[in-house]
């Protein structure tokens, strides 16, 4: 099965978040895509396991705000981009990051769809929540690389 190539514009619900961090592009690129020490900055995730180099096809496992997640590396493009998903929970999650150096800082840019039953059924509250994930996610990216 070929792996997506971006998110799906089509999915019911979709977020896009942005934000500059005042770091070098690597340091930035090394916090994020270091999953294993996901646990270490992200208050949400408890859990975080890479099983391999982080490349397409690679699987990770983590744990956020109580829900088990196998998600895989579907695209790195180092150190501007990467893009991975999988189904969790009944939803089909394709999420993406890039990063863009920006005088002497980076712009990260992160971009996720939802698509499946749970989301048909309550669209509003988990657009609300995928939106809040992303925001503490950029917030708690730029607290620990600044």
């Amino acid at each position: 099965m070929a792996h997506p190539t971006t998110i799906d514009e089509n999915a019911p619900v979709a977020a896009d978040r942005t934000i500059r961090i005042a770091a070098p592009l690597e340091r930035v690129w090394r916090l994020h895509t270091g999953i294993g020490s996901w646990p270490g900055w992200q208050p949400a995730i408890t859990q975080a396991r890479l099983d391999g180099p982080i490349a397409p096809g690679t699987t990770f496992h983590w744990v956020t705000a109580g829900l088990s997640i196998d998600s895989t590396i579907y695209a790195v493009d180092a150190p501007h981009r990467i893009l991975w998903g999988g189904p969790a929970h009944g939803i089909t999650g394709v999420h993406e990051w890039t990063f863009t150096e920006d005088g002497d800082g980076v712009v990260v840019r992160t971009r996720e769809s939802w698509a499946g039953a749970p989301v048909d059924a309550d669209r509003d509250n988990l657009a609300a929540a995928l939106d809040d994930s992303l925001s503490s996610w950029l917030d708690a990216l730029k607290k620990a690389a600044q």
